[in-house]
């Protein structure tokens, strides 16, 4: 029986301060964010009813808006409850939480001074990102036709909507060709980013992975690079030309959805699922579980 469409599901969702029915979480159709892609949101995980760094995530959403020169207006603290409260309404444990915030419908144009902006919770079931046979083996990802773009061109600190249509193409080709998602170079032609998650490469024994100054440094990814360098593992945060990924031995993404998960292989690039990147899975999910109080 296939999933419900995600405006069928069952339950509730924060709103503006409030809660309403599922079917009944509803905004306009001129609201200025569907047009002009003024929103930003944020994605986390809960594991064992706990959000994992809930507060890291919700400051980024506030720093998101400020670079899409909006306010949010709830405090990080009413925010942070509001996806507290919105997880214990599901009745979830381990789940998938969307807080996002939006210009609405009083000014339809360009300019929208006047716009109040709105904000909502959704948490629903999410299992992995990624078709669990096939992440245990490594995913196949394709090279992306469009590139993350130069910081002077978009806002590419922000976790907003509009920076994801390119997102959306590439793993969309991607998929029609048998893979799972795709790598994105950067607008200088250096590796970047899959479509929404971070990557990293072994070599020797050693981390490498992109420098974030054209799209997001990751929550994920920052963890990630704490639990390496735990064991002592050396991470070398550094432009990453292509050609270089055939002498790079394991690959592997991160991201809140994607988690860790090994890569196979990318375009005619190909690695094995090594000791490094397991452990670091293993790490990670070790990582989320909540802490005996």
């Amino acid at each position: 029986m296939p999933a419900p469409s995600f405006d069928q599901m069952e339950g509730q969702i924060w709103l503006n301060g409030e809660f309403v029915e599922w079917e009944d979480a509803k905004v306009h159709v001129l609201s200025h964010g569907l047009h002009y892609a003024s929103a930003v949101f944020e994605g986390e995980r809960a594991y064992g009813g706990e959000i994992f760094k809930l507060n890291e995530h919700t400051e980024r959403l506030f720093e998101s808006a400020r670079l899409l020169d909006f306010e949010i207006p709830y405090t990080v603290d009413e925010i942070n409850q509001a996806c507290i409260d919105t997880l214990e309404k599901q009745g979830f444990k381990d789940a998938y939480v969307r807080p996002i915030a939006w210009r609405g419908s009083e000014m339809m144009g360009v300019s929208a001074q006047a716009n109040k902006i709105n904000a909502s919770v959704a948490v629903w079931e999410w299992p992995s990102y990624f078709d669990p046979e096939q992440r245990l083996k490594g995913i196949r990802l394709d090279l992306a036709e469009y590139r993350r773009p130069d910081p002077q061109t978009a806002p590419c600190k922000s976790k907003a909507a509009g920076l994801y249509m390119i997102c959306t193409l590439s793993k969309h080709a991607a998929e029609r060709k048998g893979y799972a998602d795709a790598m994105m170079l950067d607008w200088r032609g250096q590796v970047a980013e899959a479509t929404g998650a971070n990557v990293f490469f072994v070599k020797d024994g050693e981390l490498h992975t992109p420098t974030p100054d054209c799209f997001l440094d990751g929550i994920t990814r920052r963890t990630v690079i704490g639990l390496a360098r735990d064991r002592q593992i050396k991470v070398h945060e550094r432009a990453i030309m292509p050609d270089e990924m055939e002498g790079f031995e394991q690959c592997f993404i991160t991201g809140t959805a994607a988690e860790v998960t090994p890569v196979s292989e990318i375009g005619p690039y190909n690695f094995e699922v090594g000791e490094i990147t397991r452990t670091l899975m293993e790490d990670y999910m070790t990582e989320v579980q909540p802490k005996a109080s």
